[in-house]
């Protein structure tokens, strides 16, 4: 991670450390779909193969396909902790060029049981591919970058899987010599696959005392019992899966939906992938910018109220549609009405990108670097056991009468409920986006020196008190949980008192007055600092009533005995004074909400950590007010506006 920094999320793919695993994760994606849909169209309408009934080929190579990952995913998760992942990776794309050429075979001289024997094998490369693939960015990436590079992988994916299923639908159709052309173009691509691996940078094993257990009934079960040692990493592959879970039930849906609703025929039912997949690309790329190279789970919420909303659309638009005969793309688009089909399966799937990435960051950022790979596998085995309970309940669904509209209504509700459930049993998703809406719908949020504020480790924050959103602000501002030391009253204010003990802040009163509460509260600080985690303390003792700083008090020190290496990073919340949720001159906080207009311009800068042994409430004050534009050193209780 010695590269120089860059400015955007795509100027990783000049980058070594990046690109070579870019095209090969990107090579591997597309040459899976291209040899699956390929094999599809040969079973389903060139072969007649009586044992494998067109109308089941698809299903029998979907689960040819994930049955792998159920069988070895915890193998192949050990694996990438105990081996250098670069390595592994060659390894994989060697045995790739392997299979493609047995499948190779397998087209020229039509053997259908040899082709589903390479499904298996290719379901086996991708189980081994993946833990590897989300454990090697880590590795690679700071925490400024990792939400990009995710979003990269995901985009990728995504146009593989695309780019690969047309491919291999126009390749299959060529008369004559399709399954030939289809043989060559596999094998091609494996071995352009495994030239883009022999670049990787070296990824050193993060566990390399590690004893393989082979029983992967025992390994799964100890790696979810490990992702739940941190809840919100267990609760976020939780997440994930439920999102494959809703994707699978459009993906797999949308040729039967193209023909018996749309009214299309097999360019339409295409037509539906790209828009789909196209979707996915943007939403993930999105996330950079919209969590400003952070790791923004506030994201996670606002992609899964997308999600409900144009899946429910979708029911409304397409339940009424005439019927007319097979149309092909120029007639379909013709139609003014299928447009907001379009657009809401194009939005869903934006959102479904919004909702995934940063999961998928938070699990390679907060779990433990010696057993990452396999937590990430544990995650492949619940993604496939989702998508094996998506296809069943679906069938099941359509089954009991429920047409294909109705099929997506009732997952976009149950997205909703299942979204509502996940954000209150892990507050953190939930204050996040509340966080994420304040900072950029109530105020336009501007931050500074945000590298200050430590992503591992233990760390005090100091900074001054000016509304009361303050605690909002900082969440917006720090990649990780904050436990806030805060006044007991504040929790007495409706909305307000709720969200901060969802944040599981610290409720404490002046020494004087509650010297229970006041100890209590340091005791849990300590405790916060004992597990790793960051505190803030508002030493002011109170929201300033004046607009200036006040002297801190000597409560902050009490936090920091016997910790002298502990870092204490001071804060300034700049321009907040004056504001809706700040008091006025002689006035009260939220009274006149346009007062200030809309977005109305704040910032918070971070200074330099100091460490405890050097801290006195005077020099955090100094620091304090130099940030917030004193260039001098100032006397306590001196008027500064905040």
């Amino acid at each position: 991670m010695s590269e120089p920094s860059h400015t955007s999320q795509f100027a990783l793919l000049g980058q070594r450390r990046f690109a070579p695993f870019f095209w090969t994760q990107f090579l591997g994606a597309g040459n899976d779909n291209l040899f699956k849909f390929a094999f599809t169209v040969l079973v389903t309408y060139q072969l007649n193969v009586s044992w494998l009934p067109a109308a089941q080929a698809g299903l029998v190579i979907g689960a040819l396909f994930i049955l792998p990952f159920v069988l070895f995913s915890a193998t192949s998760g050990q694996l990438a902790d105990k081996y250098d992942k670069a390595r592994l990776m060659r390894l994989v794309k060697t045995l790739e060029i392997g299979i493609m050429a047995l499948a190779a075979y397998g087209f020229h001289v039509t053997n259908v049981p040899v082709l589903l024997g390479c499904v298996f094998l290719m379901g086996l490369h991708s189980t081994l591919f993946g833990p590897v693939k989300y454990a090697y960015l880590p590795q690679h990436l700071t925490d400024r970058e990792i939400t990009g590079g995710n979003g990269m992988v995901e985009m990728g994916t995504f146009v593989a899987i695309l780019v690969g299923n047309l491919a291999g639908g126009l390749l299959v159709a060529t008369p004559i010599v399709g399954a030939q052309h289809v043989a060559i173009a596999c094998v091609v691509v494996a071995v352009l696959g495994r030239l883009t691996a022999q670049a990787l940078p070296a990824s050193p094993s993060t566990d390399p005392a590690l004893a393989i257990n082979w029983n992967p009934v025992t390994e799964t079960w100890r790696n979810l019992r490990l992702a739940h040692e941190q809840l919100a990493v267990f609760r976020s592959l939780l997440g994930i899966s439920w999102m494959w879970f809703f994707g699978a039930v459009f993906l797999a849906n949308f040729p039967a939906f193209a023909k018996e609703v749309l009214h299309g025929n097999e360019q339409v039912a295409s037509l539906l992938l790209v828009v789909f997949s196209i979707g996915i690309g943007i939403g993930s790329l999105l996330c950079e910018v919209l969590s400003r190279r952070h790791v923004e789970i506030g994201l996670v919420p606002l992609g899964a109220i997308g999600m409900s909303v144009f899946a429910i659309d979708l029911y409304f638009a397409s339940r009424g549609l005439p019927p007319s005969a097979s149309m092909g793309v120029g007639s379909f688009l013709a139609q003014h009405a299928h447009w907001r089909v379009l657009a809401d399966l194009g939005l869903l799937a934006l959102f479904a990108g919004l909702y995934s990435v940063p999961m998928y960051a938070l699990i390679q950022m907060r779990a433990q670097p010696s057993h990452r790979a396999r937590i990430i596998a544990a995650n492949n085995i619940l993604n496939a056991l989702f998508m094996i309970a998506s296809s069943v309940l679906a069938g099941a669904m359509l089954g009991a009468g429920l047409t294909i509209p109705e099929l997506f209504l009732a997952v976009g509700l149950a997205n909703a409920v299942v979204g509502l459930y996940i954000f209150l049993i892990v507050p953190e998703y939930l204050l996040r986006f509340i966080a994420f809406i304040v900072s950029r719908l109530i105020y336009r949020f501007r931050l500074s020196g945000d590298e200050h504020i430590p992503t591992r480790g233990a760390a005090v924050l100091v900074c001054n008190h000016v509304s009361f959103v303050d605690a909002v602000l900082l969440m917006a501002a720090s990649p990780r949980p904050i436990r806030f030391l805060m006044d007991h009253r504040i929790f007495r204010i409706p909305l307000l008192g709720w969200m901060f003990r969802l944040a599981k802040a610290i409720p404490i009163a002046p020494q004087k007055e509650d010297p229970a509460t006041y100890e209590a509260a340091f005791k849990a600080a300590q405790a916060v600092l004992d597990d790793g985690e960051l505190v803030c303390i508002f030493p002011e003792g109170g929201i300033t009533r004046d607009g200036t700083l006040q002297p801190f008090k000597g409560g902050v020190m009490k936090l920091l005995e016997d910790r002298p290496d502990l870092p204490v990073v001071p804060l300034a919340l700049q321009n907040l004074w004056g504001s809706f949720f700040s008091r006025v001159e002689q006035g009260q906080a939220m009274v006149r909400p346009f007062r200030r207009g809309l977005f109305s311009r704040v910032g918070l800068v971070a200074g330099t950590p100091i460490a405890a042994r050097d801290v006195s409430p005077e020099l955090l004050r100094e620091r304090v007010a130099a940030l917030l534009g004193m260039a001098a050193p100032v006397t306590p209780g001196a008027p500064l506006k905040a």
